[in-house]
């Protein structure tokens, strides 16, 4: 019986920095894995953060997250920060205190860095492993 080969999603097309981002985690593994935190570390600073964090996403996330074709991830995202300010016009409603637009600000770069932190990995998983789920944490570390 002659067996189907499986066909992964083409990183020829890539640009040299997700080429080298999905070259880190095919060697290091996801960011779960010991393997990666410690290689991390031993990573100069401008490396970890091309590795761990993409920049364009941290400014643009929901829009560069369309761009890169992770639609489903984006949209859950988009739900949990929809929640995130109904729960705060909530409060603001039921308990009569103004949220101080500092602690808003604060809420929002860390969707921010959610994303930022998020996409690289993300991506991978996508163009790699042709892994196309709903869930945006997938293969991260939460604190």
């Amino acid at each position: 019986m002659e067996s189907i080969p499986q066909t992964q999603p083409s990183q020829g097309n890539l640009k040299p920095k997700w080429q080298e981002r999905f070259a880190f985690y095919d060697q290091h593994g996801g960011p779960r894995s010991e393997t990666y935190k410690q290689a991390l570390r031993a990573l100069p600073f401008g490396k970890r953060i091309l590795i761990n964090a993409s920049i364009l996403a941290f400014f643009f996330g929901p829009i560069y997250w369309f761009v890169l074709g992770l639609w489903k991830k984006n949209l859950v995202m988009l739900g949990i920060i929809f929640a995130v300010g109904i729960l705060e016009a909530l409060f603001e409603i039921l308990t009569g205190i103004e949220i101080p637009r500092a602690l808003d600000n604060g809420i929002g770069m860390g969707f921010a860095a959610c994303y930022a932190v998020i996409t690289n990995y993300a991506y991978y998983l996508k163009q790699v492993k042709g892994q196309q789920g709903w869930n945006p944490f997938e293969g991260q570390r939460m604190l």
